[in-house]
């Protein structure tokens, strides 16, 4: 009988020298997983050494250094900033037509809408509203002028006679003061017509004459294609986004239209009860030169806190030249009457929450407004710094709201916030667009190939 061959192996000795080599595949995959680790636990340990001797190696990594860092950044930055705001300032004349053409739009924009819910195009309903913008402006601009040059000879004889009661008026007080410094003051005014001086001021005021018409011309042509294609302007630049960031943007855009446009109607609400109680008054008692005045105060009004009182000083001062000390009283007590009433009943009922700011930051926004940008920067600097609290409000998300048990009440109001400000539609709205997914597309892809692209995908959805 053969013996079998020793060398020939069974099914079970297989199996058995399978499970042997799984197990040593095994084990040496363990002891490489070990060397490994005990290699980058070494490149660890050579890094925190390495780390902690960098004090003494790197003068940047104490603290002094740290700050050096720090500060060097800090002068980085704010050279940035210095050099874009310069560069803003050299085109200021195109920025704050950009800007005035903004905030007309926002006040204007809900009428164009209005129109096309009546069936308006939007191309006849941008033309009613843009026309009568300028029809407006126009009537305004062509009173003052008509105004003024049929009272401008009632006006310089009664400035002389009101000159001669006022010099009369200030010798006569109780602090009585010399006529020969009212003299003087009186010829180095005039030698100062006389001089050349006056004439370097035409020439400059001649310049921003122009500056003032290009930027006027400018305003309404950005205007004009503000009111018809903002809201396609709006749609492509939202388009480069998706999800959150789309929904923020959306919704920073809807809140900056709301504060821009509720700031300008109800300023000019306001605005026109001032300048018709007080052009009344000055028809009434004869004041010249009423309805420009009126029209002042109207525009002055657009500045908060101080443009009041500017349009009063001006018009007390015409009256006191022209109708004696005691009229100018008498307008001037009218004036705070009116002042009164305008900041206790008509800015809360008229403006109501639209503003949002505490009082020392309006203040604050129209001091820099004003040296930045002159009479233009104090009348946009508070609109815009609301516009900027709000879509700092849509975008940072860490304000702790409501009471705290340390910190006390919460000094921003409920209805302040900007989410409390936005409607169930846009809330809907800004929902749709952070669940929205959305593939890239490439640019200028058509309707048609974005369909076909989708069809295509699912049929091959579907093969699988």
């Amino acid at each position: 009988m053969d013996t079998p061959d020793a060398s020939a192996s069974s099914p079970s000795d297989h199996r058995g020298s399978s499970r042997i080599d799984a197990a040593a595949a095994a084990q040496v995959e363990a002891t490489r997983r070990e060397l490994q680790d005990s290699a980058t636990s070494g490149v660890h340990d050579l890094g925190d050494a390495a780390q902690s001797l960098t004090p003494a190696i790197s003068p940047w990594s104490d603290s002094l250094g740290r700050a050096g860092s720090r500060a060097a950044q800090i002068v980085l930055i704010a050279a940035v900033v210095a050099g874009l705001l310069w560069v803003l300032l050299r085109v200021k004349v195109v920025i704050i037509a950009l800007l005035v053409a903004l905030i007309l739009a926002s006040a204007v924009g809900p009428v164009v809408k209005w129109l096309e819910r009546k069936g308006w195009s939007n191309l006849l309903a941008t033309l009613a509203a843009f026309l009568g913008i300028l029809t407006l402006v126009g009537l305004i601009l062509t009173g003052i002028v008509y105004s003024v040059l049929s009272e401008w000879d009632t006006l310089a004889s009664q400035a002389e006679q009101g000159w001669n009661e006022l010099q009369r008026f200030i010798t006569s007080g109780p602090i009585p003061i010399d006529t020969a410094t009212i003299d003087a003051a009186a010829r180095q005014a005039g030698e100062f017509i006389s001089s050349g001086s006056l004439a370097g001021g035409a020439l400059s005021g001649i310049s921003a004459a122009t500056q003032f018409v290009t930027g006027a011309v400018l305003m309404v042509v950005v205007l004009f294609f503000f009111l018809k294609d903002g809201e396609k302007m709006w749609n492509f630049a939202l388009r480069w986004t998706r999800g959150e960031r789309r929904a923020k943007l959306a919704e920073s855009v809807d809140r900056s239209s709301e504060v821009l446009g509720g700031y300008v109607r109800g300023t000019a609400m306001v605005a026109l009860v001032d300048a018709v109680f007080i052009g009344a008054f000055l028809l009434i008692f004869g004041v010249p030169l009423a309805i420009p005045l009126a029209v002042i105060v109207f525009i002055t009004a657009f500045i908060p806190v101080v443009g009041a009182t500017l349009a009063g000083i001006l018009a007390a001062l015409v009256a006191l030249v022209t109708n004696g000390p005691v009229i100018a009283l008498a307008l001037v007590a009218w004036i705070i009457v009116v002042n009164q009433v305008e900041g206790n009943i008509l800015q809360p009922v008229i403006m109501g929450r639209t503003l949002s700011l505490h009082a020392l930051v309006i203040l604050l926004a129209l001091t820099v407004g004003t040296l930045v940008g002159g009479i233009f920067g104090a009348i946009l600097a508070v609109p815009y710094t609301a516009l900027a609290w709000a879509v700092i409000q849509v975008w940072a998300k860490g304000y702790q709201a409501g009471h705290d048990p340390v910190l006390g009440d919460d000094p921003l109001n409920a209805k302040d916030r900007a989410e409390a400000k936005a409607t169930m539609a846009q809330r809907w709205k800004y929902q749709r667009m952070r669940l929205e997914q959305l593939r890239p597309r490439k640019l200028g892809a058509t309707q048609n190939d974005a369909e076909a692209a989708e069809e295509q995908d699912s049929e091959t959805k579907h093969s699988l």
